[in-house]
């Protein structure tokens, strides 16, 4: 799970809660991305929150508002959340990457490795009961595979569901019932836990 790296390892970090945790991700110099970013964006929630959603890194629209999931992306996630009949402030939204790439291109792997440390932390402060990995940017980050297409749906060492990217969605509308239904297995599973 989420690989270490010798840069993450030699630079550990240590918050003492998750207030902490969050001003140290918004004052973050690990990597490049930080002298391009309006704001960094730490993630929303509770910090006993059940369900964790992680998307890949922030947009234009979330590196503006310092919020995750707040553009085009967001309304799709709301909508499908309301679907699942999921209450999107019971639940802790993040990204493995907490500062826009420019162009919004995917993290590359500098930037995961900068941010492991932080997600590390969230997953264990958090310590949530289901984590829906959207998108193979985070499937890749906590399980190191690819093929959101083939595993969507699976769960991995016990709490790790794959889906779909919110941004998938918005360039394939049929993809949308798989992922309401990925988001009604992640409600189950916290509910039985």
């Amino acid at each position: 799970m989420i690989e270490k790296t010798k840069a993450s390892e030699s630079n550990p970090i240590t918050p003492s809660s998750i207030q902490d945790l969050e001003t140290m991700i918004r004052t973050c110099k690990r990597c490049p991305l930080s002298k391009s970013r309006t704001y960094a964006v730490p993630g929303v929630g509770p910090e006993n929150a059940k369900i964790l959603l992680l998307g890949e890194a922030p947009g234009k629209d979330e590196d503006i508002s310092g919020k995750p999931f707040v553009g085009r992306s967001g309304k799709i996630l709301d909508q499908c959340l309301a679907e699942a009949r999921i209450d999107r402030s019971c639940v802790f939204i993040t990204n493995v990457v907490k500062c826009r790439p420019p162009q919004n291109r995917n993290p590359n792997a500098e930037e995961t490795a900068a941010c492991g440390p932080y997600l590390r932390a969230q997953l264990e402060m958090i310590d949530p009961k289901v984590v829906c990995l959207l998108g193979n940017v985070a499937t890749k980050a906590v399980l190191g595979m690819v093929g959101v297409t083939s595993l969507h749906g699976q769960v991995f060492e016990g709490r790790f569901l794959v889906t779909f990217h919110p941004s998938a969605i918005l360039r394939n509308r049929n993809l949308k019932p798989a992922f309401v239904s990925d988001l009604l297995a992640a409600k189950e599973m916290a509910d039985r836990m």
